[in-house]
Parts: C-alpha cells; sequence; structure tokens
C-alpha cells in the first residue's frame, strides 16, 4: 500500500510522534495504521495513541429512551457534509429514525431499512428521497437497542448530537431517583471515553495486546529482562485506571474515583445502584474523511 502524505499526517494527529518517524514506521507495515500506532508505541515514539479513530464523517447522534426509561436506543446517521447535517431535514430524519430504535428487536443495518418511517415509506424509501432532496450521501452507519430487566437508563447527548451516550444502571430505584446519577455518569463517559466498566469486563486480546506492547516498549528502552515483567504489570495497572469507567477519576470531583461516587450516591439514595451496561457513539469515529471548506460546501448545495 502506498504511504500518502495523508496517511503520515493522520497518525501524526493521533500520535503526536514526529513526520518522519510517522513516514517511516507506515512504509515498515505496509501502510497499515494500526499496526503503525502499536509499532511507534512499542518505540516509544508515541505521545498518546488514541484509542479511537479520528473523527471524519458528518452527521448526528440521537439517543432515545422509552417513558419509563426501562427501554433505550442510539443511532448514527451520517452525510458528506455539517452543512447537510444542520439542515431541517436531516435533523429531522435522524429523530425519528432514532425513535424507531427503542422498540426493534433486529440488529442488522438492511432490517432496518425496511421498518416503516411512517404510514407511506419505509427508512430505506425516506433515505431515497433524501438522497435527491439534500444532494448528497445520506446513511444509517449503526444502531444499537437496550432493553434489560431490573435496569433504569439514562442518556446525554453532547456537542449538539456530535457525541451520544446510553448508561444502563441497575437499581430498583425509579428512574428520577437516579437520573442525576446517570447525568453525571454519562458525562464521565462522553468526556473520558473508557473502553470497560471494570477490570473483570476488560477484553483479554485486549490486555494482551497491551501487555506485548508495554513489554516491547520496555525492552526498547533497554530495562533489564528480569524487571520487565514486574515494571510491565504496573504500566499495565496504570492504564486501566484510565481505560475502566469506574477507575476513572470522576470529572466533577477529582478527589473521587467513579467507583466512589457511585457508591457514595447509591448510600445517600438507600438503594443499590450500579453501571451494567454503557455505549458511546461519536460522530464519524474511525471514518476518514475528504476535507472541505465551508465555502466549498455552499457552493455543493446551491448546485455551483
Amino acid at each position: 500500500m502506498a504511504v500518502t502524505s495523508a496517511l503520515v499526517k493522520e497518525l501524526r494527529e493521533r500520535t503526536g510522534a514526529g513526520m518522519m518517524d510517522c513516514k517511516n514506521v507506515l512504509v515498515e507495515v505496509d501502510g497499515d495504521m494500526d499496526k503503525a500506532i502499536d509499532l511507534l508505541r512499542e518505540k516509544g515514539l508515541a505521545k498518546a495513541a488514541k484509542k479511537s479513530g479520528r473523527i471524519a464523517a458528518e452527521g448526528l447522534v440521537r439517543i432515545k429512551l422509552s417513558p419509563d426509561s426501562k427501554k433505550a436506543g442510539i443511532i448514527e446517521v451520517n452525510s458528506e457534509t455539517d452543512f447537510a447535517a444542520k439542515g431541517a431535514d436531516f435533523v429531522e430524519f435522524a429523530d425519528v429514525v432514532s425513535c424507531l430504535t427503542v422498540d426493534t428487536d433486529t440488529t442488522s443495518i438492511e432490517d432496518f431499512l425496511q421498518k416503516r418511517y411512517s404510514e407511506t415509506q419505509t427508512v430505506q424509501e425516506k433515505l431515497t428521497d433524501l438522497f435527491a432532496k439534500i444532494g448528497e450521501n445520506i446513511g444509517i452507519r449503526r444502531f444499537k437497542t437496550f432493553h434489560e430487566s431490573g435496569v433504569v437508563y439514562v442518556g446525554y447527548l453532547h456537542g449538539a448530537g456530535k457525541i451520544g451516550v446510553i448508561v444502563g444502571i441497575g437499581t430498583d430505584a425509579a428512574p428520577e431517583e437516579v437520573n442525576t446519577l446517570g447525568k453525571d455518569i454519562a458525562m464521565q463517559i462522553a468526556s473520558m471515553n473508557p473502553l470497560f466498566i471494570d477490570e473483570s469486563g476488560v477484553d483479554p486480546v485486549y490486555m494482551e495486546k497491551e501487555k506485548d506492547i508495554l513489554v516491547r516498549q520496555a525492552l526498547q528502552e533497554g530495562k533489564p529482562a528480569e524487571i520487565v515483567e514486574k515494571m510491565v504489570m504496573g504500566r499495565l495497572k496504570k492504564e486501566l485506571k484510565e481505560t475502566c469507567l469506574l477507575e476513572q477519576k470522576f470529572v466533577k470531583n477529582g478527589e473521587l474515583t467513579v467507583g466512589q461516587y457511585i457508591s457514595d450516591a447509591a448510600k445517600a439514595l438507600g438503594k443499590d445502584a450500579k453501571v451494567v451496561s454503557m455505549i458511546r457513539y461519536e460522530v464519524g469515529e474511525g471514518i476518514e474523511k475528504k476535507e472541505e471548506n465551508f465555502a466549498e460546501e455552499v457552493a455543493k448545495q446551491i448546485g455551483q
């Protein structure tokens, strides 16, 4: 695969490594972005390899809760430009399809597109109309429905729909009793983007991959092999504090971890409350976007 300047630029933005270092590792791994990030980390050259891809495609994230907060749905609808995503027709479409996520029993985009958007149209047919009216490609990228016994769901939208979060709280409390707690946790997830709820939920494949990278990194630093294992476990523990929700410092009170905040809130409530599920969508994460300026977007919309 050809190593383009765009690839080098993206790798530099995602890792903070030097331009030539980025180019060299991309050549070494034949342009594979994920492998390049791992290699930079092994070499100790990546300052902050981000967990998610660069924000690229435009659009909106929408969330919807059932009236009793016992069901929830989240969806990402994409457009080619931010100009289109702010249009009334696009916003209305995103709002309507978000309502469909709450009660659907399908998990595939193909089946979701066949759901009724209105009495006269399916979701796919409405999309086709929007293609013609707005003049650019529009699509539903992903969605997810939540419904689990004994769970209350709380949602949060950030940045006018650029980030959406749903958090499920296992509790016998009423929705209004845990709404503040849920909102605080959802805002934490939006801000700090944890990958797992706690260490028990960490993917073993992820753990082994991170451990392997840290071992290679330590050896690259010239650390003696006999102390590498202990050093790596310490670094891994530190990393898990950043990637596990309950281990993170609570953004509204740095003196507490999120786990401590939840425990204190549950005690004050007099009822059990624990996070059992979470999801975070960010518009366009992991999709490479073609660069356009605002004037070009406007010209495109009016057909110039």
